[in-house]
């Protein structure tokens, strides 16, 4: 917890430092600060001096600001820019769309001091006219009003999986617990989340309640009863923990973890064999005598069905497949071999290549692609064309000392407005793994956008296409292009699609991962990593490619190290398992 409250902290002061005009190196090194922090595995307060001073973009004086938080609940830092910015325009930023500068034009033509007030005057009309701003821009700020709305209601995964997790560690070393399971939305990997739903056993259940409530983070008690209670924590989240009994605990496992489209169609299943499955277990209706529901496997077993995995369970589908026994094996993170968008020093990554191997090595991946921006995206440091080549002869350099890994020289090449690529193609054909991207024009129109994806894929050089949609969940929405078209020419000239373990990408969504299944467009599971901990987003990648009913045959890095040679040297297909 304390990790997601540190990173807030240094977003807020770059956030007030941006406000006030400051210098740009000093607010992009609180931005990384809260990046690296966020995506740390390791409980913060835990860490010795150097530990934290190891972190990337963390110096004493970082460090001094974290103890400071851990001791205090503050930093005088960043109470002191507090006063001297009008309160509410840190809001107003919050706001997708709107940045310092038009923060700052709007508190000072229109006295503009929170979201509420700029949703009205944006409704009436009472922008325009304001230097920079246009009914276009209005409508911009409106949309962006919307998206902030919707996240309140609904957080992405990745911020609150970390929670949930804590929660759990911290529930573990209650006396008397027995089982300890996340459900609802969590467990089947919903890319935003609601609340957070935890199932238990045990043999002391208003113990553990009272260890519930009292847990660090909690601002608001709803409810406490002896098998249930609520909580509020500090950033808005609903926690619900329930207590059942061990003969319950798969039923309710199986009911909480939803969905309810996916619940009602078991429970009709079960109706028609004359049973009956609530949480508390799977029952006779002629006499009802339980005769299941301490494995969550019994409430599928009963109905007739193999057991279906949580990720799937969206009515979409997967009680047909599991009756015809079409139900995917799903890619797992053990089929993971290596990530093939990884950043370096070159660019704007925290590590050197060498520790970027020693990383991928601990996590038994068998190679990794160095993808390090192109020039076009400068404040990235993007590389020269001379500069790509240089980095190609380091690695080449490395691989002659590796055994049994590889380093795939690569670029994140950036498609230009009009289509061309940010590197030449005599730079590109050097290179083992390309992947193209867009990283500017977002609002272009859809025709616009969907040319510069179709140029890039129809290039022989470009291997992948990386975050496809551009989408920041809860930031920034997709930006519009013809997806069947898009998909269409994927498959025509046989280009990856990428689904970007980024938490607050995961672009591709599950739902177009399973349409480039259905036309045969090969998928692959990168994190888009700059700091060694972000490896481990590999996990959000993979539970995306579950919900988009991915085997491992549909994944290019699933493929081994020497069929993955020949992928790329020959083009051949992803072998089916």
């Amino acid at each position: 917890m304390k990790n997601q409250e540190i990173a807030r902290a240094f977003s807020e002061i770059a956030d007030l430092l941006e406000l006030k005009g400051e210098n740009p190196f000093r607010i992009r090194a609180y931005r990384r600060a809260a990046q690296n922090i966020e995506s740390l595995s390791r409980d913060i307060a835990k860490l010795s001096e150097d530990e934290l001073t190891a972190i990337p973009g963390i110096g004493k004086d970082l460090a001094g600001k974290i103890r400071e938080f851990l001791s205090h609940g503050s930093m005088e830092a960043l109470e002191s820019l507090r006063q001297e910015v009008p309160p509410g325009l840190t809001g107003i930023m919050s706001v997708p769309g709107v940045g310092p500068r038009t923060a700052r034009l709007l508190f000072e033509r229109l006295n503009v001091r929170d979201v509420d007030e700029l949703e009205a005057l944006a409704r009436e009309g009472r922008l325009q006219g304001l230097p920079g701003i246009r009914k276009k821009t209005e409508e911009n700020i409106l949309r962006g009003i919307e998206m902030l709305k919707r996240g309140r209601e609904r957080q992405p995964l990745g911020k609150v999986l970390p929670v949930a997790e804590d929660i759990i560690e911290k529930l573990k070393g209650v006396s008397g617990i027995g089982k300890l399971r996340l459900a609802g939305s969590l467990r089947r990997w919903k890319e935003t989340i609601k609340d957070i739903d935890i199932l238990a056993t045990s043999s002391e259940p208003q113990g553990m309640m009272n260890a519930f409530v009292r847990l660090p983070g909690v601002r608001e008690v709803l409810l406490k009863g002896p098998t249930k209670s609520s909580v509020i924590l500090g950033e808005g989240l609903q926690v619900d923990l329930r207590v059942v009994e061990e003969g319950s605990f798969g039923a309710a496992l199986q009911y909480f973890t939803g969905s309810k489209a996916h619940n009602i169609r078991i429970r009709e299943m079960a109706i028609k064999r004359g049973l009956k499955i609530n949480e508390y277990g799977v029952f006779r209706e002629e006499d009802g005598k339980r005769v299941g529901g301490e494995k969550e496997e019994d409430v599928y077993r009963l109905v007739g069905l193999p057991y279906i995995p949580p990720e799937l369970r969206e009515d979409s589908g997967e009680i047909e497949a599991a009756i015809e026994g079409r139900l995917p094996r799903l890619v797992t993170l053990e089929d993971i071999r290596g990530d093939l968008h990884v950043h370096s020093k070159w660019s704007d990554g925290s590590h050197d290549i060498e520790e970027l191997v020693t990383a991928a090595r601990e996590l038994g991946y068998q190679y990794i692609a160095i993808t390090d921006h192109s020039k076009g995206l400068g404040i990235a440091g993007g590389l020269t064309p001379e500069e790509v080549l240089e980095q190609k002869q380091e690695v080449d350099a490395l691989n002659k000392k590796l055994r049994g890994f590889r380093v795939f020289t690569g670029a994140e090449v950036d498609i230009r407005s009009d289509g061309t690529l940010d590197l030449p193609d005599e730079v590109l054909k050097q290179l083992d793994f390309v992947v193209a991207s867009i990283h500017s024009g977002f609002r272009q129109s859809s025709r616009q956008l969907t040319m510069r994806l179709v140029s890039a894929m129809k290039n022989p050089y470009v291997r992948v296409i990386a975050h496809p949609t551009g989408r920041i969940i809860g930031e920034r929405d997709a930006y519009e292009i013809d997806m069947k078209e898009f998909m269409r020419v994927a498959k025509e000239t046989k280009t990856a699609l990428e689904i970007n373990a980024y938490p607050m990408r995961l672009d591709l969504s599950d739902r177009h991962a399973r349409e480039a299944k259905r036309l045969g467009i090969p998928i692959v599971v990168n994190t888009d990593t700059h700091i060694v901990t972000q490896f481990k987003y590999m996990r959000y990648g993979v539970a995306i490619a579950r919900r988009g009913w991915l085997e491992p045959g549909d994944i290019i890095n699933t493929l081994n190290l020497k069929d993955l040679e020949r992928f790329i040297n020959q083009g051949v297909s992803v072998k089916k398992p």
